[in-house]
């Protein structure tokens, strides 16, 4: 039986509309997933941060918590999330040590979103100025290193496995500012972490 073309082009119709509709369900369910990552992680750090202040330890926040929280019934330790803040778009996560002492301004604690190979993937990263280099053209310029602690695809990230990545980390960090010791943190990200970029600031 020959296929008319009003036979062929119905079957286009319809693959195509399967096509969309797979589409359109991976990308809702991606931004599900990432929404509550970031609700998640944002929360995660904004507890680490509580940590910190506590013993005098100062690091700046991405995104604030002017944005992502409504209000605090008990500042900093009890607070109601804003359900107008969309989390799913938020495309990087920082606690930034904004300390002076031992050059630690700028060591920081990433989570980056990245496209690679058509899928978007999560990145959690370990920032440092290991010196200063001088141009003749730029003048002083800070060296950064980053080292990759977690890097996944969204679909199948793993937040109890970001958490052990935290949970390696943050008392290392901790310990580095009470024992007024830098190396403790750097040293620490250097023997057990694969580094990523290197780049100038």
């Amino acid at each position: 039986m020959t296929t008319t073309k009003e036979d062929w082009y119905e079957k286009l119709q319809s693959e195509l509309q399967k096509k969309k509709e797979e589409v359109i369900k991976s990308i809702s369910t991606e931004i599900g997933k990432k929404r509550e990552l970031n609700r998640d992680i944002i929360e995660d750090f904004w507890k680490i941060w509580i940590q910190f202040n506590n013993i005098n330890v100062h690091f700046r926040m991405e995104p604030p918590h002017e944005k992502w929280v409504s209000h605090f019934e008990v500042f900093p330790d009890k607070w109601i999330v804003n359900e107008n803040f969309d989390f799913a778009t938020v495309r990087e996560i920082s606690l930034v040590d904004i300390t002076r002492d031992e050059n630690r301004v700028g060591d920081s604690l990433k989570v980056l979103y990245y496209n690679s190979d058509e899928e978007e993937k999560i990145r959690i990263i370990f920032e440092f100025s290991e010196g200063e280099n001088y141009d003749k053209f730029s003048g002083w310029k800070r060296i950064y290193s980053q080292y990759v602690l977690y890097d996944e695809p969204v679909k199948k990230a793993s937040i109890d496995k970001i958490r052990d990545v935290l949970l390696k980390i943050i008392p290392v960090w901790y310990e580095s500012h009470l024992k007024r010791d830098r190396a403790i943190i750097i040293d620490y990200i250097k023997n057990n972490f694969v580094k990523g970029q290197t780049f100038t600031d």
